[in-house]
């Protein structure tokens, strides 16, 4: 269906007619597009609005997965769209300090998209190759300072919690240790499990399966307090890198100009997915808490969170790349 088919206004009017919701959608597919790889959170997470859309909404919806340049292909995308409701971008916490952590970019993640809300967050683990011979983080850091050569670390994604988790643990530990970017988590933890790099610190989504699998040793959790989902394992906090938190979380946008009540109706489905017990049982065996919030409550959150991680690129001496 035209685009002006579900365009609302006097006929014959000079302004540009607004967007209701109640004219949305009315048969055109919408699309759902995912800036990573499949099979991680994010795109758990996307594919799982794309459901609901469907599910509640009775649309067409189509899961895009646009991956590549740390995310950047798939959010341009989404920034060039037309923005009229047809088409959402599901990505995680990156997107909101991509524009400090990836050169050329030039759009303002906060100010060039419309916030329909988060849907829910994880903690991190650190994990490292099944071949080596330390156990702990202390020993991690030991051998790092030691033989420096010997040891890098996977980026699953430039931006992402991991990375700023992995800045952050280098600064606490004083180590220096090589990074290496990877176009998601899949090929990161491929080479991790295989020896080729040494160290992973990203969503417990995809990193849990394998580490209790013994694919990879598990170093410890992110988060300041030890995820009731996930008791038996030690944070990072308490193995001498007090106020270590890092977490990573999922949300959806569309582009800047989508009618406001069109991003009301989606937050309100998503809010209402998030509260149903069978859909949290789901997400906590993954390690994913969901998350109910308010277009303004989401705003509020990412207005606090992306002063404090610039800060931390800062003081890193992070270069975009």
């Amino acid at each position: 269906m035209k685009r002006r088919a579900f365009l609302l206004g006097a006929a014959g009017a000079i302004a540009a007619p607004a967007v209701h919701a109640e004219a949305w959608p009315k048969g055109q597919p919408i699309r759902v597009i995912v800036p990573f790889p499949a099979g991680a959170a994010n795109d758990a997470m996307g594919r799982l609005a794309a459901q609901q859309l469907q599910d509640r909404l009775g649309a067409t919806t189509v899961v895009e997965n646009r991956a590549g340049g740390s995310a950047v292909i798939g959010t341009t995308m989404a920034l060039n769209a037309a923005p009229d409701g047809y088409t959402l971008l599901a990505s995680a916490f990156n997107h909101i300090v991509m524009n400090h952590v990836v050169k050329g970019v030039t759009f303002d993640p906060q100010k060039d998209f419309e916030v329909i809300g988060r849907t829910a967050r994880a903690p991190l683990l650190m994990v490292m190759s099944p071949n080596q011979s330390q156990n702990t983080v202390a020993e991690v850091a030991a051998a790092a300072k030691a033989k420096p050569d010997e040891w890098t670390f996977a980026l699953a994604a430039l931006g992402a919690p991991g990375h700023l988790a992995t800045i952050d643990f280098m600064r606490r530990t004083g180590t220096t240790i090589a990074t290496t970017p990877y176009r998601g988590t899949a090929p990161a933890l491929t080479d991790v499990m295989g020896g080729h790099v040494q160290l992973l610190i990203d969503a417990s989504f995809a990193l849990l399966p394998p580490a209790r699998n013994g694919k990879v040793k598990t170093l410890g959790i992110t988060t300041k307090d030890r995820s009731p989902l996930a008791p038996d394992i030690a944070t990072l906090s308490e193995q001498g890198l007090p106020g270590f938190d890092f977490q990573s979380w999922y949300g959806l946008w569309a582009p800047k100009g989508t009618p406001h009540d069109i991003c009301q109706r989606v937050n309100d489905l998503m809010r209402e997915t998030m509260a149903e017990p069978e859909i949290v049982q789901r997400l906590n065996k993954s390690l994913l808490e969901p998350v109910v919030e308010t277009i303004d409550e989401t705003k509020a959150f990412i207005a606090a969170e992306v002063p404090k991680h610039v800060a931390l690129l800062a003081a890193a001496h992070f270069e975009a790349q």
